[in-house]
């Protein structure tokens, strides 16, 4: 059963923000880490499986990425929306430990997998599972750590991305090469190396989710000075999202506003349905363009309703120009990060000749120590520079999207030398030295974010925020390199393709350098403005 809600002590001094952590936030920070080191065990594990996969599946790159990307981001996205939501209004404890429980699951069913669809199916499944995990660990975050430790806090947390993602790799390549070694033609139910990898890292889910279950759920906004009432209907809030978000009832949702509303909403559909042609027909690839269409229009519906429904907080997300520049100056980052990382471990067994257990071992041990070492380093630095300078955490975000390139250029560039090791050593070091500076915008990110919403909002926050860096930064990444890599016949100039993206982003960082510091100090005056009791 879940731990009890903290309670205010009654004898504190009134709305005065917290200025230290206690010991029981740093537990709950420890907890909620390994959660995210298995939430990015479960996601990224594909990687070091894809030659496999591929090769028993019959499948190629552009499969790859959209299996790794969009099937995942898709879903993650969407359904973050209404679970965001349902982190802002019920016990994050107890949904992150039903999230936990369904990803695990369908991480375990992804083992049974026979063919693309039903592993694409698994994914979509994993999606929906890990959407609980973000939204209710920065929320809970953000009223355990007072305001100027919660960059490190999230920091923290956030370095379970880059620490899962490089044990699933360590982890399956040992599991591929011991299982297909002990069983060559297929050992118990049939299963081959890559599927009893799916497996052995998703049942221990289920066991983390137990230990989840006994965290105790802070008092919202108390840490800030601004304790908030536990909502009286929690999930009526949730089902007016997930009518919002997910069609077809999201036409519903929209005749209920009235019929100018539902005009909009059709428009929005023949624009999409127009470009997702388009893309099919340019590109042949009909599921990927249909579930990024299906996706960029839940989205569009969802901030229609929720400019109707709830105004202070489509005022300080959807309405604000710092909150958006600042999501879509990270997810520049995230599309960049995740491309290379998807490819990685294809490029060092097709093009280098590595066998899964070596890529494995230190493509993935290198890659989780300069993950957790980038975002430890830039959430401390981002607190750092935020007190010094207003804008002072967009620049991290900036050096996370700036400094991977010549790493990225030199990591994809190398070549096979069958007389030494030297070439996978290279690429080793090298797109470690990406990992480890664009990891470093996370903690920057994450942070500003939380910083620009009233304390109620973090979880939609956090939710808008993934959208950035999924249904643009995942879905797409991953899967116009592999297209990339397709058409031109080279994995290399695939990855390599994707650089075009920093200019863009840059853009985007140097509006928001300019624009967060009014947003963060008006966001009490701009809440009540657009009807906050505040």
């Amino acid at each position: 059963m879940t731990g009890p809600i903290e309670q205010p002590d009654p004898a504190a001094p009134g709305l005065t923000p917290a200025t230290h952590a206690s010991p029981y936030a740093w537990y709950g920070l420890g907890i909620l880490f390994l959660v995210y080191v298995l939430n990015f065990i479960d996601r990224q594990i594909i990687t070091i499986l894809a030659p496999d996969i591929k090769a028993d599946l019959g499948l190629d790159d552009a499969d790859i990425g959209f299996l790794y990307g969009t099937a995942f981001a898709v879903f993650y996205a969407l359904f973050g929306i209404p679970l965001g939501r349902l982190a802002d209004s019920w016990n994050r404890v107890r949904l992150l430990t039903l999230g936990l429980a369904i990803w695990s699951a369908m991480t375990a069913l992804s083992g049974f997998a026979k063919n693309g669809t039903t592993l694409g199916l698994a994914r979509m499944g994993v999606g929906v599972g890990e959407a609980t995990a973000s939204p209710s660990a920065y929320s809970l975050i953000s009223d355990m750590f007072p305001k100027r430790m919660r960059g490190t806090a999230l920091a923290i947390y956030s370095a379970g991305l880059y620490f899962g993602g490089g044990i699933s790799l360590m982890i399956g390549g040992f599991i591929v090469a011991g299982w297909n070694e002990a069983y060559p033609g297929g050992g118990p139910l049939g299963l081959v190396g890559w599927q009893a990898a799916f497996m052995a890292v998703g049942l221990p889910g289920l066991l983390l989710a137990a230990w989840v279950a006994t965290l105790r759920e802070p008092v919202r906004g108390l840490v800030d000075g601004l304790p908030t009432p536990p909502t009286a209907e929690p999930f009526r809030g949730f089902l007016q999202e997930l009518f919002a978000v997910i069609p077809p009832f999201t036409l519903f949702a929209a005749a209920m506003r009235g019929p100018r509303a539902l005009a909009v909403n059709v428009g929005a559909i023949a624009v999409l349905a127009l470009a997702a042609s388009a893309m099919i027909a340019l590109t042949g690839a009909t599921l990927q363009w249909i579930c990024i269409g299906v996706g960029y229009y839940a989205v569009f519906s969802w901030a229609s309703s929720l400019r109707l429904r709830d105004k202070p907080t489509f005022a300080l997300i959807w309405g604000s120009p710092a909150f958006l520049v600042t999501i879509l100056g990270y997810g520049c980052v995230a599309f960049l990060s995740y491309a290379t990382t998807a490819f990685g471990p294809t490029y060092a067994a097709q093009v280098l000749g590595e066998s899964t257990a070596r890529i494995g071992f230190w493509v993935g041990g290198f890659g989780a120590l300069s993950g957790f070492l980038g975002v430890i380093l830039g959430g401390r630095m981002s607190d750092w520079l935020r007190t010094r300078s207003e804008s002072g955490r967009i620049m991290v975000i900036a050096f996370g999207l700036v400094t991977p390139v010549i790493p990225v250029i030199m990591g994809y560039t190398t070549v096979s030398d069958p007389n030494s090791d030297w070439d996978f050593i290279r690429f080793t070091i090298w797109v470690s030295l990406a990992n480890l500076f664009a990891s470093s915008a996370l903690g920057a990110a994450a942070a500003t974010t939380q910083d620009l919403v009233m304390p109620r909002m973090r979880g939609t926050a956090t939710a808008t925020f993934f959208l950035a860096t999924t249904l643009f930064g995942l879905a797409l990444g991953p899967y116009l390199a592999g297209q990339m890599s397709v058409i031109s016949g080279s994995l290399s100039t695939g990855v390599l393709s994707i650089l075009v993206i920093v200019p863009v982003g840059l853009t985007l960082l140097f509006y928001a350098y300019r624009k967060v510091p009014l947003a963060e100090r008006t966001v009490v005056e701009r809440a009540r403005a657009a009807g906050e009791d505040v």
